[in-house]
């Protein structure tokens, strides 16, 4: 494990008041690893400072966090990374890479929400987001993920140079843990104790708007990975609303052997062959899904160091 290469990744966008602190931190914590530090766009000089701590400092100028991870996955080759921001609000857990390093995992999580996340954090939005947000993917992927959103995580090198990043922005993560839970790639959660920005640091996150974004890709990610379950909940709805639209008219056919209402009979066959198509794009999409995963566990199984 000694001559296993460690890399820290801490994508930045103005963090000039933490980022020092940060680096630092993380060089004491893990000095035989490599630190990167990606300046998506700064102009309050983060990236000076983290050179002059001791970081390798590079440019990504598509801005937003996805963009930055994705180049991170492309450009780094190491046995071990670690994932955090640079507003100081993780610290260090070494713990993470001895997880990584014995293959008891493809990806740690750092786990804030049972630490003291919610003591620190002084957004309520916030709070309530990551509560729905883990809810619908426990439910939608049937897994048990105490904190989906956090930056604070592990990954081996197959996980990385496995995973198609397609989020720009503050998704990224939520895509992370749908794509581990939908490929059956171990996940292990590790508390971390959680520190709220200092007096003067200033969030990205846009609560609203990155907040849809976040339930956009949710629903995104499960009509891509179940296409089945996806489609066939509205093909069972159609079929629902065309039969109950149906049996007026068959009773009134029954009772008296007449169809005065042709208009309703018209509509609620229209919508028994909407509910037709629905059900065969989700199996036709299901056998197609079928397939990628057995491409993506060829690919992962020659990937795997």
């Amino acid at each position: 494990m000694e001559n296993k290469k460690i890399a820290i990744l801490i994508p930045c966008y103005n963090e000039s008041q933490t980022i020092e602190k940060v680096v630092k931190d993380y060089k004491n914590s893990f000095p035989t690893a490599d630190i990167y530090v990606y300046d998506n766009n700064s102009t309050d000089g983060t990236g000076e400072i983290a050179k002059k701590a001791g970081a390798i400092v590079k440019k990504e100028f598509a801005q937003g966090k996805g963009n930055v991870i994705r180049s991170m996955f492309k450009d780094i080759e190491a046995d071990c990374y670690i994932m955090t921001d640079g507003d100081d609000t993780y610290p260090p857990k070494t713990e993470m890479v001895d997880l990584i390093l014995k293959n008891e995992a493809e990806m740690v999580i750092g786990d804030r929400l049972s630490s003291t996340y919610f003591q620190e954090n002084k957004r309520p939005f916030h709070n309530f987001g990551n509560i729905l947000v883990r809810s619908l993917i426990n439910n939608l992927f049937k897994v048990n993920v105490t904190d989906i959103m956090t930056g604070s995580r592990a990954f081996s090198y197959t996980f990385v140079k496995t995973f198609p990043v397609i989020s720009q922005g503050f998704e990224i993560e939520t895509e992370m843990t749908i794509h581990a839970a939908a490929n059956n790639l171990r996940m292990v959660e590790l508390p971390v104790e959680y520190r709220d920005r200092p007096d003067g640091s200033l969030s990205k996150l846009n609560t609203y708007s990155d907040g849809i974004k976040v339930l956009g890709t949710i629903a995104r990610l499960f009509k891509e990975y179940k296409p089945m379950v996806f489609f066939g909940s509205f093909s069972l709805i159609s079929l629902i609303i065309s039969v109950l639209m149906f049996i007026p008219v068959f009773i009134e056919y029954f009772q008296t052997g007449l169809v005065p209402k042709f208009p309703t009979l018209i509509v609620a066959g229209f919508i028994l062959i909407i509910s037709i198509l629905l059900f065969m794009v989700g199996l036709i999409l299901e056998v197609i899904v079928k397939k990628n995963r057995q491409i993506f566990e060829m690919f992962y199984i020659r990937t795997k160091r």
